[in-house]
């Protein structure tokens, strides 16, 4: 485990360098092992990849003539042990989200299909045959990162963003396949929308899915999108 500083205020621990669901259950375990601690003055845990990174106020771990910063390295540390001893990654939920693809909900499943030297209706069943793994939640509020997308589909970024993506659109940006919470800026593949709101500041938690979640897609018709406002 590598512990460096994020400013004056994070320690990021860095579990490993490669991406898979085995290295997750060990960001896991070890972001579960620090909120269970319960250490004063650690403001926010964040899972992602291959990282922990742990936010906590200074002040807090001032004192003593220690730097906070060695402090919470510490800290950090002795919390990897505990996971390091067998404690289980936390349990997670499969969670499954309707897509209407293409049409005006998906205009560049056309683009994805070419790429692929594949039908639009292939891209529709490739991505919702496969079965995904939320590495991270970030770049908006509840936006998942989810690894899994089949080889067939990866396709680059577009070369330029749209200003506004719809909330809800289903997007493939290289070898990760994603969904826009809400509107926003963006560089995605889009080749379909989900009806369902992946964040809601009235629900609690406001994000639907969390790292470590599984994830399906399943298709719908543009009536079915329709009917489910």
């Amino acid at each position: 485990m590598k512990l460096e500083p994020l400013g004056d205020t994070a320690v990021v621990a860095t579990l490993a360098t490669r991406i898979d669901a085995a290295v997750l259950s060990s960001v896991l375990r070890l972001a579960g092992s620090i909120v269970s601690a319960g250490g004063r003055g650690i403001l926010d845990v964040v899972p992602a990849y291959t990282t922990v990174t742990v936010f906590y106020d200074p002040v807090q771990f001032s004192g003593a003539g220690e730097d906070a910063y060695d402090v919470v390295c510490r800290f950090v540390a002795a919390c990897a042990m505990r996971r390091a001893a067998g404690a289980p990654a936390p349990a997670r939920k499969l969670v499954e989200i309707p897509v209407c693809y293409g049409g005006e909900y998906g205009p560049d499943i056309g683009d994805v299909a070419g790429h692929a030297g594949a039908e639009a209706s292939d891209v529709v069943a490739w991505h919702a045959g496969a079965r995904y793994l939320v590495h991270a939640i970030g770049f908006t509020p509840g936006f998942p990162f989810l690894g899994g997308l089949p080889d067939s589909i990866c396709t680059p970024r577009r070369g330029t963003p749209r200003s506004r993506v719809p909330a809800g659109s289903v997007g493939i940006g290289g070898r990760q396949t994603g969904v826009y919470p809400i509107a926003s800026p963006g560089g995605w593949n889009i080749i379909g929308r989900t009806p369902l709101a992946l964040f809601s500041p009235e629900r609690s938690p406001a994000s639907l899915l969390m790292p470590g979640d599984r994830v399906r897609f399943r298709r719908i018709t543009e009536k079915d999108f329709e009917s489910w406002k």
